[in-house]
């Protein structure tokens, strides 16, 4: 096939072009510097109003004793009498009350699961889950309410804060699924109806303790 003489002048540019490096003309606007800017206000504040916000609710506690008291108030105003948990370190703490809380059975039979996370990203008001957790992939999913409990060290605000602290916690082990959830499960038909809790949780809550 015969190239047309202005072809091979464009193609003899390019390949010109090419073979000599040339420097970028605007070097600090390649991501060197987050978009986003950090809020002065507490990163606690930020995450509950964003979490929220997404009808996620939220709950801060000064201590493992109002953690405790908060628990045993939610599952007698629900009147919950199977909640789901299979995360040792918060068993541990959970058993030392009469809390309805078992570690054995059916997970699809439970009214809510209690889980732990890897981080809450403050700016969208995100919960970071990863595979690597005792609780698993399918606990958070399953459950009609999810409850995280979190403590203030694993606030982050943004996500490549997330990410950056998961490389430094895995290395090069990084957890084969790492999930992003923001509030309950939704989802919205061509009428634009929006629907709550059809692919996960229908109530998602955090409880905060300060450390």
């Amino acid at each position: 096939m015969k190239i047309s003489p202005a072809k091979e002048n464009i193609l003899k540019r390019v390949r010109n072009a090419l073979s000599q490096s040339v420097q970028l003309p605007f070097p600090n606007s390649e991501g060197n510097s987050s978009v986003f800017r950090t809020e002065n206000e507490s990163l606690e504040l930020k995450f509950a109003e964003e979490f929220t916000r997404l009808q996620g609710k939220f709950v801060f506690c000064t201590g493992k004793g109002e953690l405790l008291e908060s628990l045993r108030a939610l599952c007698e105003h629900k009147e919950w009498h199977n909640v789901f948990c299979q995360t040792p370190s918060l068993l541990k703490t959970i058993h030392q009350e009469d809390l309805p809380v078992l570690n054995q059975g059916n997970m699809h039979d439970a009214d809510a699961a209690i889980t732990d996370c890897e981080y809450l990203v403050a700016r969208t008001g995100t919960v970071v889950l990863s595979s690597a957790q005792p609780s698993g992939r399918a606990l958070p999913v399953y459950a009609p309410v999810h409850i995280m409990i979190a403590y203030t060290h694993q606030l982050v605000f943004d996500l490549k804060d997330a990410f950056s602290k998961l490389k430094d916690k895995y290395g090069n082990e990084l957890p084969s699924a790492i999930s992003f959830a923001t509030g309950p499960s939704r989802t919205a038909d061509i009428e634009k109806t929006l629907v709550v809790g059809i692919h996960g949780p229908k109530e998602v809550y955090v409880f905060l303790v300060d450390e």
